[in-house]
């Protein structure tokens, strides 16, 4: 969380200061219309910069996740920098429209202006005259993308409609872009602030248009062959192998890989469960917790072709021996246990020499599936101990530390829901273990 802190952070101070420095000073007497034009500026250079960034990120760049520490931060990123061009823009729009609104209710006189002197770059006549469209263009863009946004972050909204939807993004970024190119402040250009906000749209625009082509991420696609399909049905999981046709480049455990079984679905985030073993195969433990992945016990069939996209993320268990720690506490709430699957199978092939204690919570046991744990736990040499809730009671970290004395020299790693990581992370950094310590996977890519 402290990288995409910092990221955000420091994308809005450099925005700032850029903005400062192309128009530094504030209207003498602070009065009302000129100080207008200022709040639209500033707002402006905001909100296009950061859904710049934003549609960046939505390519799921992978040079990009070392810095973030993975692409589950990135779309973290990704999602405040959406809220927060949102939030200014429809600042910009208020100070715009609320001002005209004004005017004709009466409550503000427009001062008068003087001549304006001609204009001898033609460059900057041309945007002058196109000011008028540039405006309504901007308007009903801003209208679009405030629906869309909105419907991104509405959980309700299905995801099969929200992978559609949100596409649409991209044609009002870009329709926000020719708004911003022609109504920026003719200056700036010749300016770091213009130079920035170029190289920013410019790139935001390369990304809409990979997104409007469907193309993103297709050099990362792998098209498989589901070869095993195995029901848990007390817990809702089903287990869904795969045996790859295409070239698979590998993956650590931990990461996670977006699957398409339906094109009209479109694709689902999902941790890798298994170790890999270079033979072509991996497979997915997959959690039934809305319409459509409850359903996939029906839809799926052995042989069904499916497209695998990845992978991605940096949940890869290694900073424990970064910093000198030999022993690691992992917590999977739920389906959260998916990634430690997989770390067990590759310690079984491969051990680290750390000492490890899995704790497992869940709501909904299943014994075959509790079984094939305990056996994948006594292979790879971890302590294994799983907690009912109805019958243990919540886990928490005093919990925790009781069951395992030598807490304080492990490093935590965590997946599940985000209220129970939140929880624990904070009693862990209250008992004196280091923030960075605490490793949690952010899986939620709304």
């Amino acid at each position: 969380m402290k990288n995409i802190r910092f990221a955000y952070a420091g994308l809005l101070l450099l925005l700032s200061l850029l903005w400062w420095m192309a128009d530094p000073l504030l209207p003498a007497g602070y009065e009302y219309f000129a100080l207008r034009t200022v709040a639209i500026n500033y707002t402006g250079v905001i909100g296009i910069g950061v859904m710049s960034v934003g549609m960046i990120l939505a390519l799921r760049p992978v040079r990009v996740e070392p810095l973030l520490d993975g692409l589950d931060k990135t779309y973290r990123l990704h999602k405040w920098l959406g809220i927060t061009g949102l939030v200014f823009s429809v600042i910009h729009w208020l100070w715009a429209q609320g001002t005209k609104w004004a005017v004709g209710w009466g409550w503000l006189v427009k001062p008068e202006r003087g001549p304006k002197p001609p204009l001898t770059d033609p460059v900057e006549s041309f945007f002058r005259a196109q000011r008028g469209l540039a405006e309504s263009v901007g308007e009903w863009a801003f209208y679009a993308a405030v629906v869309l946004i909105v419907i991104a972050l509405a959980k309700r909204f299905p995801y099969r409609l929200f992978f559609k939807t949100h596409r649409l993004l991209a044609l009002a970024y870009l329709a926000l872009v020719f708004h911003s190119v022609l109504l920026t402040p003719f200056a700036y250009w010749t300016q770091p602030m213009g130079i920035v906000l170029a190289v920013l749209m410019a790139g935001g625009s390369v990304a809409a248009v990979v997104s409007l082509s469907g193309r993103v991420g297709h050099r990362r696609k792998a098209v498989g062959e589901i070869e095993e399909l195995v029901p848990f049905p007390d817990n809702r999981v089903l287990k869904v192998a795969i045996r790859f046709k295409d070239r698979w480049p590998g993956h650590e455990a931990g990461q996670f890989a977006f699957v398409t079984f339906s094109r009209d679905e479109g694709a689902h985030p999902f941790t890798i469960s298994s170790g890999w073993k270079g033979d072509g195969r991996l497979f997915f433990l997959i959690k039934g917790i809305g319409d459509y992945t409850a359903r996939l016990p029906e839809l799926l069939r052995v042989g069904d072709l499916v497209t695998v996209e990845g992978p991605y993320g940096r949940f890869d268990f290694a900073s424990g021996s970064a910093s000198g720690k030999r022993r690691q506490i992992w917590v999977g709430g739920g389906i959260g246990i998916t990634p430690f699957i997989a770390r067990m199978k590759a310690l079984a092939v491969e051990p680290d020499g750390r000492e490890v204690d899995l704790f497992y919570s869940t709501a909904e046991p299943d014994q075959g599936f509790i079984a094939r744990l305990q056996r994948d736990a006594q292979a790879a040499g971890v302590r294994l101990h799983v907690l009912v809730s109805a019958r243990d009671g919540r886990l928490d970290v005093a919990r925790i530390c009781d069951t395992v004395p030598g807490w304080a020299e492990a490093d935590v790693w965590f997946c599940g829901p985000g209220g129970f990581g939140q929880s624990l992370r904070e009693g862990f950094v209250a008992r004196g273990l280091p923030a960075a310590d605490f490793h949690q996977e952010l899986f939620d890519m709304r």
